[in-house]
């Protein structure tokens, strides 16, 4: 039989991509039209504009006409008329592990409320019941505007948590839980140094810059208090080797400090600073009872703060010195800190609170809304080490966004500034007020990251709420009946 012959178009086309190699993706391209663009860049711009994200990245922003169609080409094309978009929010203090345990930890002082209950529940989840905290917590993120977390672990099975942040889409960078003084932590979770480190180590090398650099890792000494100082000094070779953040809290309760200052005669953050720690990289959830020396340390060195305002009221522990910390140029971040001591992962009420909570003591004028906007994305990005990329809407910058609706009868925009002698339809001071002060997760549309868009219709991509609610009630039953019977 005959052989046939390839025809002359044929040939032709075999030899091209013999020559030009394998054709290249098509670029993934969208416009956002019709919103009122919060941008966030350092002149805090707002637009009534458009956005053209390009493969994930924020391609061109313009008032000028665009789009207006579903689809024109291969360009998707969404109208946001009459909705807000502003940069997803970023929180620099979360702990993924513990969501599956809210509600179960309440009315206690942070000792106790580690020692009873948190490190109890911690030693008893496994893999699985861990990759389901996570994703219960990354649910109710992405579906309150967070886009970007600075995530503590906890010691053991972190790869489960990074596994559900590359399946369902959240950026963030990762941190396990480093636990290692035999006179201070549980048996349950304690580690050997070496074996922590080396485990930490592994992580890095597996996960750091994955998913497009979507995922990063983080070095997580849980406290002083739970760390050797040989732990801590690698902890710090290890994170300047990586060029990486280093993660822990830090004079968070005031028999925390006493129990500081018992194991080596300073305090927090002195301790920190002495061992060479303190600097641009490494980021301090709480910072409450702070010396005036210690604040100046943090001024110096560049020590990134994140203010909790829910967990520390929650736990009794405190109010941070924040207008202080930030008016001696230190930044500070907002987070939410876990589900067990909060009891929620909602950006929306950790800015109202901070707006409002210090004010009876600083005066009204403390931490003005768009001050505290600042905080929830801008300065979040900043202890992350991320904003060359995120925490404002400017092009070239990753694409993770949100989108209000702040035309409800609950929150509608004023129109006018007061006093106006004509309408000032582009308020920037009304706009954050609305969203720091009025909005909650009920104003929320569309939350996308990377340029997905992984919640709208009040749905979040890849994770059906009612699946999930009885998934967590099986990691729970699995937690429970681990737990040792005098636990």
């Amino acid at each position: 039989m005959k052989k046939k012959l390839a025809s002359p178009k044929a040939t032709a086309r075999k030899t091209a991509k013999l020559i030009t190699g394998p054709s290249r993706p098509k670029s993934r391209e969208e416009w956002l039209v019709g919103a009122t663009v919060v941008t966030q860049d350092d002149r805090r711009r707002v637009l009534a504009g458009n956005v053209r994200i390009v493969d994930g990245r924020i391609a061109e922003i313009t008032t000028k006409s665009a789009p207006r169609t579903t689809r024109t080409g291969s360009v998707k094309v969404t109208e946001l008329a009459g909705l807000t978009l502003l940069p997803g929010f970023v929180q620099a203090h979360v702990h993924l592990c513990q969501t599956l345990f809210r509600n179960q930890a309440d009315d206690l002082e942070l000792l106790d409320w580690l020692a009873k209950r948190i490190w109890v529940m911690e030693a008893a989840h496994t893999k699985e019941t861990l990759f389901t905290s996570a994703k219960m917590g990354i649910h109710e993120l992405l579906s309150t505007g967070t886009t970007s977390i600075l995530d503590m672990g906890t010691v053991r099975h972190t790869g489960a948590i990074l596994e559900a942040a590359k399946k369902f889409g959240i950026r963030g960078s990762f941190g396990k839980c480093l636990m290692d003084h035999p006179d201070t932590t549980p048996a349950s979770l304690r580690e050997p140094t070496r074996d922590a480190l080396e485990e930490a180590e592994a992580l890095f090398k597996k996960w750091n810059g994955s998913e497009d650099d979507r995922l990063r890792i983080s070095y997580a000494p849980r406290f002083v208090i739970s760390c050797t100082e040989k732990l801590l000094r690698e902890v710090i070779s290890a994170a300047r080797k990586n060029k990486t953040l280093i993660h822990t809290h830090a004079s968070e309760n005031l028999k925390e400090i006493q129990m500081v200052k018992d194991l080596v005669h300073c305090e927090n953050v002195e301790y920190l600073d002495s061992l060479g720690m303190t600097g641009k990289n490494l980021v301090l959830a709480h910072c409450i009872w702070l010396k005036p020396n210690e604040k100046e340390i943090l001024r110096r060195s560049g020590t990134h703060v994140v203010h909790c305002p829910s967990s520390n009221l929650k736990l009794a522990s405190g109010f941070a010195h924040v207008s202080d910390l930030r008016s001696r140029g230190v930044n500070v971040a907002l987070g939410a800190d876990g589900a067990p001591c909060n009891n929620n992962l909602n950006m929306f009420t950790e800015m109202r609170l901070a707006a409002l909570m210090h004010k009876p003591a600083n005066g009204p004028k403390t931490l003005p809304a768009r001050e505290v906007l600042d905080m929830a994305t801008r300065d979040g990005a900043k202890a992350l080490s991320w904003f060359d990329e995120i925490g404002s809407i400017e092009k070239g910058k990753k694409a993770d966004l949100i989108a209000l609706d702040l035309n409800q009868p609950d929150n509608a925009l004023p129109h006018a500034g007061f006093g106006a002698k004509k309408s000032l339809k582009l308020d920037p001071d009304a706009i954050a007020s609305s969203i720091v002060y009025s909005s909650g997760p009920r104003h929320l549309r569309h939350t996308w990251v990377d340029g997905n868009l992984l919640f709208t219709g009040g749905k979040v991509r890849g994770i059906p709420s009612e699946q999930l609610v009885e998934e967590i009630r099986q990691a729970q039953a699995t937690i429970y009946r681990r737990i040792p019977k005098n636990g």
